[in-house]
């Protein structure tokens, strides 16, 4: 058995960690594991190749920002990707993210309606049945379900300055991505299952499988970070984005630093330079980090993660944190909240700084020592991902 996976990443970022999870467990049962990549990458356990070279995604990222047709360039990237798979011949076909300037899905999709394989498609944002934007909750915009126009984000990834091809987009992608007879959607979160279920995708079999983690990386470790940091004695609150825009809500960690007493700390992970260098006394600020240690550490170190966000699908990052045993707070937006239970952590709702207070000032009153247990042992439970990713390899073998 020969699994193709194509993703944004490999084995870093979050859709990127999914994709070599995945790969782990193709392995594990003999199979043969290829990831095509557009981006960034780290070691992998598959067979790993790269789609495209600089140019091809600077005049991608050109052609969206002049014309709004993101996923129309990297034409010859994409024609020696295809070449690639006709090489592999592979029985699956699995899509992580398509989006992210570097396929061509109109070749990509008339190459798809040929092959044998089977298609799996794994959706982590809702680039793929809108017209223009990966998320839509923030302006509450529900054009989608009809049919894109005078798109109210064009600003928004992936960016715009000239011109609304949204409508455009919107025919062209219904007709490539329904042009398939039979493809497997999964999305990562049953919020997003239910967003599917609206689109012009909904007559295609549907299956929910919500991400994991490794249980192995992710774990509590022994760490030093509030002695580094100089914040011994200080109540913890971490954030982990990449990047910091405004769907992930850093407007909201600076407002609670002018809420919260000199008792508390927050770090802030991801920050770009010029996010750093804004940022206000009560916030330490650090860059993305690669090293998966590196953040295991913090997640260890910190008292409560918070997830301030304000579009999201299924976030690794509740996992993750859970994982290393700290509660997590989160905004009740989209399918955030489905990583959590009363046990773990606590949902407040969107966009209330005094209710995410409040939420803190409970999590300090219980102490973290009061969730950890229960952090670890829902992740064990449901979100490993020996297990979780498991049930992709009985969807290839369901699907074969």
């Amino acid at each position: 058995m020969k699994v193709l996976q194509i993703s944004s990443e490999v084995n870093i970022g979050s859709v990127g960690r999914i994709a070599e999870q995945i790969g782990e467990n193709i392995l594990n049962e003999g199979w043969e594991s290829y990831i095509a990549f557009g981006r960034e990458h780290l070691p992998s356990k598959s067979s790993i190749f790269k789609i495209g070279n600089t140019f091809d995604f600077i005049y991608h990222v050109l052609l969206t920002r002049l014309t709004d047709r993101h996923g129309f360039g990297s034409e010859n990237a994409t024609k020696k990707l295809i070449d690639k798979i006709n090489e592999i011949n592979p029985d699956i076909i699995h899509l992580q993210h398509l989006h992210g300037y570097f396929v061509n899905i109109d070749l990509l999709f008339k190459f798809l309606t040929t092959t044998k394989a089977k298609i799996v498609w794994t959706f982590h944002d809702c680039w793929s049945f809108t017209g223009h934007c990966a998320y839509y909750e923030l302006v509450n915009c529900d054009k989608w379900k009809t049919h894109c126009h005078e798109c109210p984000q064009l600003n928004e990834y992936p960016k715009s300055i000239f011109t609304d091809n949204s409508k455009k987009n919107y025919t062209h992608k219904r007709a490539l991505f329904t042009s398939i007879d039979q493809m497997t959607i999964v999305p990562v979160s049953n919020w997003l299952e239910g967003e599917v279920r609206k689109s012009f995708l909904k007559n295609y079999n549907i299956k929910t499988i919500h991400n994991g983690v490794d249980v192995d990386q992710f774990t509590y470790k022994e760490n030093n970070i509030k002695q580094k940091f100089n914040i011994e004695g200080k109540f913890l609150i971490l954030g982990v984005a990449s990047p910091w825009d405004k769907r992930k809500g850093l407007k909201y960690f600076v407002e609670l630093a002018e809420k919260i007493s000199d008792d508390y700390k927050i770090i802030l992970v991801g920050l770009n330079k010029k996010q750093i260098k804004n940022l206000p006394e009560k916030i330490i600020g650090l860059e993305r980090t690669k090293n998966v240690n590196e953040l295991a550490e913090l997640y260890s170190a910190a008292d409560v993660f918070v997830n301030p966000t304000l579009e999201d699908t299924f976030p690794t990052t509740n996992l993750e944190a859970q994982s290393c045993g700290t509660p997590v707070i989160t905004f009740k937006t989209g399918g955030s909240p489905e990583a959590i239970d009363s046990s773990t952590g606590i949902v407040v709702e969107k966009s209330n700084t005094e209710e995410l207070v409040n939420a803190i000032e409970e999590v300090k009153k219980n102490t973290k020592l009061f969730y950890s247990a229960h952090c670890r042992n829902r992740i064990l439970r449901l979100f490993d991902k020996k297990n979780a990713f498991k049930h992709y390899i009985d969807l290839y073998k369901e699907l074969l």
